[in-house]
């Protein structure tokens, strides 16, 4: 299923409310420049957060996934390497469960990603 796109009502909205986000921000940081930049990145990470969950989160269920799938990639069969194996969601909007995720090699990943026209 693709992701949800916005429509230009709803894209002028998202960036009312980016322009103010940004305004607060700057107030926040009383325009400190260091300031701004660090919690740009706090609220950036919480955002993450939010559609992917902590890393620890997807640790656990790479393990799990790992176990249930016996250590083989789902999609070609072989062996899945000890670093770099992918969590790839069925639907990015379901986010990171056991059921909604399998977890596949690296170049399973990359031509999975570029059928689906993510480059």
């Amino acid at each position: 299923m693709p992701n949800p796109q916005l429509n230009k009502s709803q894209l002028q909205q998202a960036q009312k409310l980016l322009n103010k986000v940004r305004s607060e921000i700057n107030v926040l940081a009383n325009n400190d420049p260091n300031l701004i930049f660090a919690f740009r990145r706090k609220i950036r990470k919480e955002l993450m957060y939010d559609e992917r969950s902590k890393p620890v989160q997807r640790k656990k269920l790479k393990d799990l996934m790992r176990k249930k799938q016996k250590g083989i990639c789902p999609l070609c069969g072989k062996e899945l390497p000890s670093k770099y194996a992918v969590l790839d969601r069925f639907e990015a909007i379901k986010g990171y469960t056991e059921k909604n995720v399998r977890l596949i090699c690296p170049d399973c990943d990359k031509r999975v990603q570029e059928e689906r026209g993510y480059k």
